[in-house]
């Protein structure tokens, strides 16, 4: 049987639901890396990726810039980006000055930030987990002053690098809270990538039900090689927005252990979304191999190093040519 080049891989049905890839590199994916994207190059880089078709991206943070030095030029990125490319764009804040400062820039998508449990948002953000929580309706205050959105994202839904696994029943009494009923998503963040499909299925099913009529995004990260089969488990059971990042880059610096990001050119390929085709694919992985190699950093997309092929007739293989670091 033949199948259009759009067709979903064969054992992998369509999602019952319309599903968005958000990429991610521009803000998880360069947290941890040792090179440097310039301002330009970063500018360039969400203008290609928007221009293909990826409908959202994480371009940057509102951390302190000495703690997270890769994303100190957030703002200047979104200076530079006209307010349609802004509305595509998410950014990652921690508290209601964050919102005020990103928003007097031109942002109104917004990602708040915190931990489920309160070892890692003390590590991460400084302040225990219901300080964040408290804090959540004076960010959603501002953010509405400029009719911005505001996303709850939960990090470490499934382990933590400092107390272990996480209680179930503790993200749902947080996706629930009524203190973020005015958030528009709840991003539920594998941010170990220590989970597995059968978990994240149970997680987002349930998650489905706590956060009301908010869309449910899973941010997966492929430590243990679960990236792909979790984020197809999370839209399996509903998830209607997936996170992934160029080349599989990505961490958590107050996560250690934890490794890149589940790689969008590996989770694209899986969920053959309407808009991309061979030649589409083809250019997001030119994309990715210019940022890679301005970085100095090798790729862990498994469908990154299969499009570079090995002479083999298939539509997705890009014309040989120069090829991109091999995976490590």
């Amino acid at each position: 049987m033949t199948t259009s080049p759009n067709s979903s891989p064969a054992g992998s049905p369509p999602p019952a639901h319309p599903v968005a890839v958000r990429d991610v590199a521009l803000r998880d994916g360069l947290q941890l890396t040792e090179g440097r994207l310039s301002t330009d190059s970063k500018v360039a880089l969400v203008r290609t990726l928007l221009r293909l078709g990826v409908p959202e991206l994480e371009v940057g943070s509102m951390a302190r810039p000495d703690l997270v030095p890769a994303l100190a030029d957030t703002l200047e990125v979104i200076g530079a980006l006209d307010e349609a490319e802004r509305d595509r764009c998410w950014v990652w804040v921690a508290t209601p000055g964050h919102v005020r400062r990103a928003a007097d820039a031109g942002v109104r998508r917004f990602q708040y930030c915190l931990s489920v449990t309160d070892e890692h948002n003390t590590a991460n953000i400084g302040r225990d987990t219901e300080t964040s929580m408290a804090a959540l309706p004076g960010a959603l205050e501002v953010a509405a002053e400029v009719e911005g959105t505001v996303q709850l994202c939960l990090a470490t839904t499934f382990t933590c690098p400092i107390t272990g696994q996480v209680d179930p029943d503790r993200v749902l009494e947080l996706v629930g809270d009524p203190r973020g009923a005015g958030t528009v998503d709840v991003v539920l963040a594998d941010t170990l990538g220590q989970a597995h499909p059968r978990q994240v299925s149970e997680l987002v099913s349930a998650a489905q039900e706590a956060a009301g009529d908010r869309r449910i995004v899973f941010h997966g990260h492929d430590t243990w090689g679960m990236g792909v089969a979790n984020t197809l488990a999370a839209v399996g059971a509903g998830a209607t927005m997936v996170d992934a990042a160029l080349g599989g880059l990505g961490g958590c610096p107050f996560a250690p252990g934890a490794s890149g990001n589940s790689a969008t050119e590996d989770v694209l390929f899986a969920l053959r979304p309407d808009w991309l085709d061979p030649q589409r694919f083809h250019e997001l992985i030119a994309a990715g191999d210019r940022m890679l190699a301005e970085l100095g950093e090798a790729s862990r997309s498994r469908a990154s190093a299969g499009s570079h092929g090995n002479g083999r007739e298939f539509d997705w293989t890009l014309p040989q040519g120069p090829r991109a670091p091999a995976v490590r």
